[in-house]
């Protein structure tokens, strides 16, 4: 279905900015998941990512302690573990958009989806269950190709159908479902389970939520985009492998919107290093109070993931990303930092103002995923190839910058250097610029996978 809509452009020196006008003719009929700008065809997708993202996100708060008790013996080897699902995590999501444009993304959400199920079932039985370090880093390590696969080809899915002049509302619906699910529902849900069944049963709960939230979307879906391959049947998948690299050089600008995509979370991954312990312990919050913070930051992340998306169609997507994304974390990211640790423990209200601003500017930066693949229509796989990429970097720059620069300038000097970063994405973000062909796709209502088509 396509939304009815016109849209219109507007010139800056640096870059053609996109803009929709929402006016709708009457008697347009348009239903209500239309007007919201979720795409009717692929509802079940979206419930489904969140439910597989609850399920993901159930032992987030708890597994690293879990693993130390169960076999890895420390902290620091249960940090192993995790730096290997990392890495894993890091590669699945580069290759997502590759495999998604020579399976198509249903097939690479299905390998995702059997990829997490089956190595958490080894993972609880043959790694936690005799207590086994070697397992752990295998069977865990494994599972984390699972979800990128799983989540990042259903963006892969909604980038190839969704209506261009509606795609950020789109991928903020998803990053709703998404972010929703982990950290924010699959913690909530863990708080309920582990005083009735404890941290282990929790664990093996999360396949009932994975296991509907998978089935649900691989078979409520009918639209036939994500059934097929993207790109020509002659093409291979070494040679899309190929394009999620050489986007960089046929596409630099694409390279610039990786980098802009790390920053966008690096800072959140970076904080949680040194966070905890200065708002529990050095200012006095405690454990709850931070935990409780950090559930609103989230949260407030989640509902602006759709307000920006929606918006960013409106008045355009690099507007979005520099302005309230850019600017806006720049700004709220120091916040967060220096007003609770300058007004103390007596002000948790103040740190739960400035928690939610920055939960609210970090959403600024959703539009990304519309903007980048927009920039290499013709090669929308190695795009988001490289967008993904940058998602799973963010785990790993965010807290490499913390533990190199915080023995050397502590919180408040890391806080510079991450609001520093904020403002460097503002420069890059006004660099990309959106090819004729992607212009035209949006002026005509068209998706990007018709565009290239046409191209």
């Amino acid at each position: 279905m396509r939304w009815p809509q016109t849209a219109h452009l507007r010139t800056s020196p640096l870059n053609v900015e996109v803009g929709v006008s929402t006016a709708t003719p009457a008697g347009s009929g348009r239903s209500l998941l239309d007007r919201w700008g979720l795409p009717r065809a692929l509802v079940y997708g979206y419930i489904g990512v969140l439910l597989f993202m609850i399920g993901d996100g159930v032992e987030s708060g708890f597994i690293a302690p879990h693993m130390a008790e169960h076999g890895a013996g420390t902290d620091v080897r249960a940090g192993y573990v995790i730096t290997v699902y990392g890495i894993a995590v890091m590669i699945a999501s580069w290759f997502s958009g590759a495999l998604s444009d020579v399976w198509g993304p249903r097939k690479v959400m299905a390998l995702g989806f059997a990829i997490w199920f089956v190595f958490h079932i080894l993972f609880l039985v043959f790694a936690l269950g005799i207590e086994n370090y070697t397992l752990m880093l295998v069977c865990y390590g494994i599972r984390g190709f699972g979800y990128p696969l799983f989540a990042f080809g259903f963006l892969v899915w909604i980038t190839a159908t969704a209506p261009s002049a509606r795609l950020g509302a789109a991928v903020g619906w998803f990053y709703f479902a998404f972010t929703g699910g982990l950290p924010t529902l699959g913690s909530l849900w863990s708080s309920f389970t582990i005083p009735v069944i404890g941290q282990l049963g929790t664990l093996w709960s999360s396949l009932l939520l994975i296991g509907l939230g998978g089935l649900l979307a691989l078979f409520g879906v009918k639209e036939r985009t994500g059934y097929q391959r993207l790109i020509p049947e002659d093409s291979t998948l070494g040679q899309s492998l190929y394009t999620s690299i050489s986007v960089t050089w046929t596409h630099p600008r694409v390279l610039i919107g990786c980098i802009v995509r790390i920053i966008n979370t690096a800072p959140q991954f970076g904080m949680l290093v040194f966070l905890p312990r200065i708002f529990s312990d050095d200012i006095g919050f405690g454990e709850s109070k931070w935990l409780q913070l950090l559930a609103i930051i989230y949260g407030t992340n989640i509902v602006f993931n759709l307000i920006f998306g929606t918006l960013s169609d409106k008045i355009g997507w690099r507007t979005t990303i520099a302005t309230f994304g850019g600017a806006g974390c720049a700004i709220s990211v120091a916040l967060l930092y220096f007003i609770p640790v300058h007004l103390g423990s007596d002000y948790y209200w103040a740190a739960v103002l400035v928690g939610m601003l920055y939960g609210a500017t970090l959403a600024g930066f959703v539009p990304i995923s519309a903007l980048i693949p927009s920039m290499a229509p013709g090669n929308k796989g190695g795009a988001m190839a490289l967008l993904n990429l940058g998602a799973g970097g963010a785990t790993f720059v965010g807290p490499a910058i913390a533990s190199l620069f915080f023995p050397l300038v502590g919180a408040a000097g890391v806080t510079v250097i991450f609001s520093a970063l904020y403002v460097l994405s503002i420069g890059l973000t006004m660099t990309l610029k959106i090819p004729d062909t992607a212009l035209e796709a949006i002026k005509q209502g068209k998706s990007l996978q018709e565009a290239a088509a046409a191209h």
